[in-house]
């Protein structure tokens, strides 16, 4: 447990990201603008109501104690930004979950400051050819101290966790970690919760939903060093992963396929970008130094610089300004600043005023873009 983030401070962290419309960059924002966490949470009803919100409720003291209580029942616990367990390589992204829930093997959770990370993703409508290979690369890798990631879905991912069970594997998932997704890997689930290790950043109890799996992809991207595509098609959640890693600035390893197989049209357009081709176990492990411990993501993302404080008339300005520059199309987020002719403080200052108030949204990357239906009553 790091110094000064104490357990009132946890749960502060723990409310803060569970309150409505508080998603990663709105919290990271936040902890620039206030410090902590708890003082954020006091800060967040006047700035929802700034935005034009006319009513905003942060996550109670009560249903952060329930949730932190039952994942402890179910025999897990939570992994927070500061922890010195937290998983080296998410701590130098920008967006990353201040917050993990771990269910499983004690063992596994602690390879990731220990073993070199790396991801298997592909095609939930797999071949036979391209299952038997992602069991084999992923039971190859094991045996050479490599722990496996990937997203529990059925077809490479599913095979590539069977194939790891024995050397340490991790589920990121979609929902809760308390939910299994597909119901058909229920087994798979059971498996890993005893041999490897489930994460999620999503309350328990959350059923996955199509908009919550681009932000499972960025976790499994960004929480490895490097990511492999078996069988994926040209739009699938296999290459947004790859995508991810691209912008973090990871490894990219592919397994060639035929022209004729839409499944592999991915993953030969990655080969074509330069990816790593990937037939055997060597063409990876020549890749990395295994001697050599995987190196921390220690620097402080600039998104994390505490922010100086302006004047509520210039916040007010940039968010009469923001919500005439954007549009129901996403717009980067950076362009956005640039745009502006006020100080980063005031921008981002409203960016979160106008996000808990439901005006503008973030797509999982870093644009934002306005909602159609901004107050419209749950």
């Amino acid at each position: 447990m790091p110094i000064n983030f104490s357990d009132e401070e946890r749960l502060a962290t723990l409310r803060l990201i569970r309150s409505a419309r508080v998603g990663t960059n709105t919290f990271w924002t936040l902890l620039r603008l206030y410090g902590t966490a708890q003082r954020a949470l006091e800060a967040l009803p006047g700035m929802a109501r700034r935005g034009g919100a006319t009513k905003y409720e942060v996550c109670s003291l009560a249903a952060a104690e329930t949730e932190w209580k039952e994942l402890r029942r179910l025999g897990g616990r939570f992994l927070f930004w500061k922890d010195a367990d937290f998983p080296s390589y998410l701590k130098g992204m920008s967006d990353r979950p201040p917050v993990l829930a771990t269910l499983g093997n004690a063992f596994a959770l602690e390879s990731f400051t220990s073993r070199v990370v790396l991801a298997i993703v592909g095609a939930r409508n797999a071949s036979l050819n391209g299952q038997k290979f992602a069991a084999s690369l992923a039971e190859e890798l094991g045996k050479r101290k490599f722990l496996i990631v990937s997203g529990l879905a059925r077809g490479i991912d599913a095979e590539a966790h069977r194939g790891s069970l024995k050397t340490g594997t991790c589920a990121i998932l979609a929902g809760g970690v308390d939910i299994v997704y597909p119901p058909e890997n229920t087994l798979l689930y059971e498996q890993i919760k005893k041999e490897g290790v489930l994460l999620s950043e999503m309350p328990l109890g959350q059923a996955p939903q199509s908009s919550l799996f681009p932000k499972r992809n960025r976790v499994i991207a960004g929480i490895s060093i490097g990511v492999i595509v078996i069988e994926a098609a040209l739009r699938s959640g296999s290459l947004i992963t790859a995508n991810f890693a691209l912008e973090y600035g990871r490894e990219i390893f592919a397994v060639p396929g035929s022209p004729f197989d839409p499944r592999c049209r991915g993953t030969n357009a990655l080969l074509k970008k330069g990816a790593t081709l990937v037939e055997n176990v060597e063409d990876v492990v020549q890749a990395f130094d295994l001697f050599s411990a995987p190196v921390a993501q220690t620097t402080t993302p600039a998104e994390n610089v505490p922010l100086e404080p302006v004047s509520d008339d210039l916040v007010k300005k940039a968010r009469m300004q923001m919500l005439s520059l954007l549009s129901a199309a996403p717009t980067k987020v950076d362009a956005l600043i640039e745009a502006m002719p006020y100080p980063i403080s005031a921008v981002l200052t409203a960016l979160v005023e106008l996000e808990v108030a439901g005006q503008i949204s973030y797509t999982t990357g870093q644009c934002v873009y306005l909602n159609a239906q901004a107050f419209s009553e749950e």
